[in-house]
């Protein structure tokens, strides 16, 4: 008997000293797997309806890629300033790949990269708009965003804590 509570002892002191030599180490290791799709969906629904500015990167008015930047800022990715910037950086999807915190770009211009939103699951992005602000649009919308849609990439690791399809 006495044997056996000593070796459960052991057991118990050996498991602790694990946990606290590994503990560390856990948190690292979700932190650089990524940034959560919820988060980011979180921060850019917490600016819903913030005013267009041209310029704009803060709470008090975006644009487009000033939006972006300000909820990638918020979970702790830093990206390029511009449209076009964060079109040159990350990596290329296909529309039917698409998960909750892709960015997905858009010719509105006539010349090249002009538009940007987040993807948010079910065939929506949130961005920020000159007509509504920050608002969801359809990206199939037939009436304006589908004909646009030029492409996207995914800037960051973005974990899929939900179905984004």
């Amino acid at each position: 008997m006495k044997f056996q509570s000593q070796l459960l002892k052991v057991i118990l002191m050996s498991t602790i000293a694990l946990f606290l030599v590994v503990a560390p180490f856990a948190d690292s290791a979700d932190a650089s797997s990524g940034i959560s799709s919820t988060k980011v969906v979180s921060v850019a629904s917490s600016v819903m309806g913030t005013k267009y500015v041209y310029g704009g990167t803060t709470s008090k008015g975006f644009d487009c890629s000033g939006f972006i930047g300000y909820v990638y800022k918020q979970v702790g990715v830093s990206l390029p300033r511009t449209s076009a910037g964060m079109y040159a950086s990350g990596t290329t999807v296909s529309k039917k790949n698409l998960k909750a915190g892709d960015l997905v770009f858009f010719n509105t211009s006539g010349k090249g990269v002009s538009h940007a939103g987040i993807y948010i699951g079910n065939g929506k992005f949130v961005h920020s708009s000159s007509s509504k602000g920050v608002s969801v649009a359809k990206i199939n919308d037939p009436y304006y965003w589908g004909s646009k849609y030029i492409g996207a990439k995914r800037v960051a690791k973005v974990s899929q804590v939900a179905s984004s399809k």
